[in-house]
């Protein structure tokens, strides 16, 4: 079984302009993994597809749909459109945020359908700051949100709890947002703090039924690469002690790299293959090994390709 690779022109169509998140970061990512022949050829090749209305009002209003909407008609007269002081759209950028959602949905489908072992998606533009109702931080719809949803709905058979991990530099507070409450979906998040977007305190732990449900492990700033992994691993066997998924996300942010412009931590490319190979170790003794890792942030374009390759080939 190998790895598949969820990937489309079609992510270039979201122009953003002069902005860190921008089309070259998709291009970069792609070079990276192209750059080892063998690899790239052992890839399984899938394009993603475009999320429903359905799928996106699992995880977000439909205000808050209609308000990128509404955003990206307007960028048809102006070029770019801030929805936010962070988050630039264009003409075509919900569709591109569509087919961004939909690829972790592809990606899910791929998985669970036995068309490969685990799939990385190299999506744009990213998810995890966006909320039940707003986007914000350059994301428009939450991918791994979406996709965790799908997958429960889905296949309600076989996937009932599904481990969202997250190890972007910058706390996903819209995927937590969108669990807080759910004692099905466990979002794990290793993060900067304090940092954008001021969330992600390790007191913010759930309420009610999904109280317990969620770990935020706050990473001060320049912290040594072993002390981050430690934390990183102690977090992941507590976790792994207390859920049982039948599914695992990642929200692949590689924003924690000490190159990247936006964030001030000091993982290298052998730490996060080593974050990859314990989920998937992890992964394996439960929801027979299925994970799907989606790309957030990265914003250095020298390093993000081969860093994005290291993780991937960790997955294969």
């Amino acid at each position: 079984m190998s790895t598949a690779l969820i990937y489309s022109d079609e992510y270039l169509k979201h122009d953003t302009g002069n902005h860190p998140e921008r089309r070259e970061r998709y291009q970069a990512t792609l070079n990276g993994l192209m750059a080892d022949e063998d690899f790239w050829g052992d890839l399984v090749k899938i394009a993603p597809r475009d999320a429903t209305n359905e799928e996106l009002l699992r995880c977000h209003t439909e205000r808050a749909i209609k308000r990128v909407e509404q955003a990206c008609s307007q960028a048809t007269l102006y070029d770019h459109v801030a929805i936010d002081a962070d988050t630039v759209v264009s003409e075509h950028s919900e569709v591109v945020a569509r087919l961004a959602a939909g690829g972790a949905c592809r990606a899910v489908e791929a998985v669970v359908g036995g068309e490969a072992e685990n799939a990385f998606v190299a999506c744009r533009p990213p998810g995890h700051h966006a909320t039940l109702g707003r986007a914000m931080g350059f994301c428009l719809y939450n991918n791994v949100a979406v996709a965790a949803r799908y997958a429960q709905a889905a296949y309600s058979d076989r996937i009932k709890r599904v481990l969202i991990v997250d190890f972007d530099v910058h706390h996903g507070n819209g995927t937590q947002d969108i669990f807080y409450d759910d004692p099905t979906v466990f979002y794990y998040s290793l993060h900067q703090y304090p940092w954008y977007p001021g969330t992600g305190d390790a007191g913010e732990r759930g309420v009610r039924e999904g109280e317990g449900y969620t770990m935020n492990i706050p990473v001060p700033a320049m912290t040594p690469v072993e002390a981050y992994l430690r934390l990183f691993e102690e977090g992941l066997e507590s976790v792994m002690k207390n859920f049982s998924p039948d599914f695992t996300l990642i929200s692949a942010g590689f924003d924690a790299h000490e190159a990247d412009p936006l964030g001030l931590l000091l993982l290298n490319d052998a730490g996060y293959e080593r974050m990859t190979r314990r989920l998937k170790e992890a992964a394996s003794t439960t929801g027979e090994g299925r994970i799907v890792s989606c790309l957030e942030g990265g914003y250095n374009l020298s390093t993000l390709g081969e860093t994005v390759r290291a993780h991937v080939r960790a997955l294969s």
